[in-house]
């Protein structure tokens, strides 16, 4: 269903884009946070593992930053997956100031295990696509993203 917005073509247009990108996305989304919630993780709790066993340790900034999420977010995140034994806190060798979230070893356990039924989940998702088509979306959705984010730098 699109927009019965009675604006201009121009408006119809970008709202029907929105609508469909929009719903595409939570479709998408609310498949991979199923599968990911099969393995006993959130979404959130995930994505920060992932960042750490493909990135390294990072504050908890900058997991934020990779994740898109907020600080306050990223504590509680943290918070659980240190209780579960995923996670450890620790200050940084370069900056004593700082204090960096490491992987523990059943953190690596868990993510590997996750990982690739995660990747194979997708991947399964995004056939609907050839991959031509998904590059094409890839494209177009990382210009998207950093044509918005140019717009309101200006």
């Amino acid at each position: 269903m699109g927009t019965k917005h009675q604006g201009s073509d121009v408006e119809r247009t970008a709202l029907d884009t929105y609508i469909k990108l929009l719903r595409a996305t939570e479709t998408l989304q609310s498949q991979a946070n199923a599968q990911i919630i099969a393995h006993g993780l959130t979404m959130s709790q995930f994505a920060a593992m992932e960042a750490l066993y493909h990135l390294g340790p990072m504050c908890l900034k900058e997991i934020g930053q990779k994740i898109l999420k907020s600080g306050g977010n990223m504590t509680l995140v943290v918070d659980n997956l240190e209780k579960a034994g995923f996670v450890e806190r620790k200050r940084s060798q370069q900056d004593r100031r700082q204090i960096e979230v490491h992987l523990t070893d059943p953190g690596k356990n868990k993510i590997t295990q996750v990982f690739p039924d995660h990747a194979a989940h997708l991947t399964h998702l995004l056939s609907v696509l050839n991959p031509e088509e998904q590059q094409i979306l890839g494209r177009l959705t990382r210009k998207l993203g950093l044509g918005i984010s140019a717009l309101n730098q200006n």
